[in-house]
């Protein structure tokens, strides 16, 4: 299992309620949260199989924007 990183703008907890069923519903994500206290609200994504072009796709399907870390 790999931790994925990125850089988004879901600063909130409507912008994380937003995201939620997306990423939840994204197959090969394991666990996944975003620390919204931080400057960068740093998503981490573990997952077995996603690349990080995949979890971005998926969190830019929800609205928001993400970039590796």
């Amino acid at each position: 299992m790999k931790d994925l990183q990125f850089k988004t703008n879901i600063n909130c907890g409507g912008c994380v309620s937003k995201v939620t069923p997306v990423l939840n519903s994204t197959e090969g994500v394991c666990e996944w949260n975003v620390d919204t206290t931080q400057k960068d609200k740093v998503l981490t994504v573990k997952t077995n199989s996603l690349s990080a072009n995949e979890v971005i796709a998926a969190v830019e399907k929800a609205g928001f924007k993400a970039q590796p870390v």
